[in-house]
Parts: C-alpha cells; structure tokens; sequence
C-alpha cells in the first residue's frame, strides 16, 4: 500500500553560509596553532655578547698566566733533570774507574799471591784483631782497602742521583701535562671568543666598534682626571719644598731598595719600541708579546729580572698609590690580577692588550685596576 506521507524536501544549505564557516574553522586553527606554538627566543643582545666576549678574552689571559707558570716549571725542572742526568753520567764514569781499579789489584793478588792468613796471624801486634776483620781486609794494601772504600761510596751515590733523577723525570711529565691542559684552555677560551664574533653580522660589528670606543673615550676622560690629579700633586710638593719644607722635589724620590727613575724610563722606552707589535699569548718577544712576556722583557732592558707570570711580579717590588705613579711602574688589573702593562704618564700606560690587537698605548682606567708596583 502506498504511503500518504508527503515525501520531505531536502534541506538546502545556503553556499555563502558554508564559505563562511570554513573560513572560521581555518581562523581559530591558526589561532589555535599560534597561541600553542612556542615563541622563538630572541638572541643575545650586542651588549651581552660585548660582555660575553670581554670575559672570555679575560679568561684566557688567566689561562695564559697559568700557561706561563706552568711553562717555567715544565723548564726550571727540565734543566733540573739535564743537570741530574749530567751528573750520574759523570758518576757512573768514575764508578766504572773504581770498578777496574779494583779488577787491576784482584788481577794483580790471583797472580801474586798474597800474605797468608797464617803469617798475618803469627805477626799481628794483637792476634785477636785478625779475628774482628774479614781475611780479604787483612791482605789489601791501603791502597787497595781506599779503592774499594771509593767504590762502594761511588757505587751508593750514584745510586741516588739515578733515584733523583728518576723521580724528577716524573715530575717533569707531571709538568709537560699541566702545561698540555693550560695550552689547551687558553686555546678553547679564544675559539669560543672568535665563534661568537663570526656570528656577528657587519652592521653588528660596526655598533660593537662604537661600543668599545665610547668605552675608550671614557677612560681616557678618567686618564686625563688622574693626569690633572697627579699634577697638583707634583705642584704641592714643589711648593713644600720652596717653603722649605719637608717634602720632595719635583720628581718623586726613589724608592729605597726599588728601581731608580731612569731604569722605569729605559724599561717605559723598551715598551714604547714594541708598540705595533702583535698580542700573543705565551710570548716575550722579540716579535710579538703577551702583557706580562712585555713586562718580563722591558724591565730586563733596564737591567731587572722579573719573574715569568703577573701572579709573581706583582710580589716584586714596592707597592705604590696611583697618584704617585711614575714612567716604567708595572700596573696591575683584575682582582685576579691577571693583566699588567707599563705606566707611561698622565694616567696612560704601553701594554699588550689581548689576541687580535697589538702592543699600545691606553687609558690605566679601561680596566679595573688591582695595584701599581715599582720592581725592584
């Protein structure tokens, strides 16, 4: 039987309806992806990276300190060992001596003969004596008893140079490795200095240039204050003097027991012919320098030996205020003390900066200064 139901009409959507609802769905998608899509982190500011790079170039020259140290120990102990070893080889020469001196006299009483036990027996003084010695004491000659008393001490004394010598090689390995791991953290600290820099772009660089010249610019304002400074300071002890007072001359006196004026301007005169020169680090020249290898070699111009690294000339010496500093005294910076250049006057100074510049001449106030010290 057929249906009496009117068949239903199919429902119609309209289009425009359906654009619109697609175009919905695909706006709170992407807003739905934007608001759960983690943000990119944004990179070091210049500033950072400025500051970053400044204190790997400053780690580095602690590693080179460190390298340094470790490369005069590794050398002190290598000349050590040499002079060991030169010493056994001279010992064990005589010992050889000794060896066929003793061989000459048991040649000389296997075909001789000697003094029998008997006959020494029936004529010694005392008879017991024969009995508190061994027999082979009693047939040697004095001659012969020194050969073998020569002997037995070139034998023992050789013995412990040899045992010297054993234990100072060791200590020279210990050395040679210490100066292997300086090497290679003053190598790790300038390739990380040199990567972040390579990832600067060139306008990047520029901003850094200007950067570090504001920087520069400031201390030689701070430069040209300490200059005023010690000028009034000098103007004071002028008129003290004049009045007859206690005070110096115009120059400041020399220390007691410290350098004189003309070996700190002969040691200043050395530092100013290196400038141009480039930083490297271990070096103290001729051709290129690292600030305490430019120390250590200005100063030995003047006729004064300074110690290897900034951690022992800071101890060489008389500590000075800075307002009292003059041309040559060994200033030094850092808490750690771990740089050091050469006074040159009116609040400047020669040093050998870091890798990738070369000896000059800048402001004392760029860095913090840690003391001045006048060697001797």
């Amino acid at each position: 039987m057929a249906s009496h139901r009117k068949p239903r009409s199919p429902r119609v959507v309209p289009g425009p309806a359906v654009g619109l609802t697609t175009a919905a769905l695909t706006s709170v998608a992407l807003l739905s992806g934007s608001a759960t899509a983690a943000p990119e982190k944004p990179g070091p500011s210049l500033e950072e990276v400025r500051r970053k790079v400044d204190g790997l170039y400053h780690e580095a020259g602690v590693a080179t300190q460190k390298y340094n140290a470790a490369k005069e120990r590794s050398d002190a102990q290598r000349r050590k060992v040499d002079g060991l070893l030169d010493d056994v080889a001279r010992r064990t020469e005589k010992l050889n001596e000794a060896r066929a001196e003793l061989g000459s006299f048991a040649a000389a009483q296997y075909r001789t003969g000697g003094v029998s036990g008997t006959a020494t027996l029936l004529l010694a003084d005392d008879p017991a004596q024969y009995f508190d010695q061994t027999q082979l004491m009693h047939r040697l000659t004095g001659r012969q008893k020194k050969a073998v008393d020569d002997y037995q001490s070139q034998q023992l004394s050789t013995a412990r140079k040899r045992a010297e010598a054993t234990r100072s090689l060791a200590k020279l390995t210990g050395s040679r490795r210490s100066l292997k791991s300086a090497k290679q953290d003053v190598q790790a600290k300038l390739g990380s200095a040199r990567a972040l820099l390579s990832q600067l772009t060139a306008e990047e660089k520029a901003r850094l240039a200007a950067i570090e010249k504001k920087k520069e610019e400031e201390a030689r304002r701070k430069a040209a204050a300490l200059a005023r400074k010690q000028a009034e300071e000098r103007e004071r002890r002028e008129r003290e003097h004049d009045e007859g007072g206690t005070g110096g001359g115009e120059e400041t006196p020399d220390t007691p027991g410290g350098a004189s004026a003309a070996q700190g301007e002969q040691a200043l005169a050395f530092a100013r012919q290196q400038i141009g020169k480039p930083y490297v680090w271990g070096a103290s020249g001729p051709d290129s320098f690292d600030c305490s290898g430019l120390t250590l070699a200005a100063w030995k111009a003047a006729g004064i030996t300074l110690p290897r690294t900034t951690w022992d000339q800071v101890k060489t010496g008389t500590t000075i205020p800075v307002s009292e500093a003059r041309p040559g005294d060994l200033v030094f910076f850092y808490d750690d003390i771990s740089h050091v250049g050469l006074y040159l006057g009116d609040g400047m100074m020669v040093h050998a900066p870091k890798p990738g510049a070369s000896v000059r001449e800048e402001s004392i106030s760029y860095m913090p200064i840690h003391s001045v010290v006048r060697p001797g």
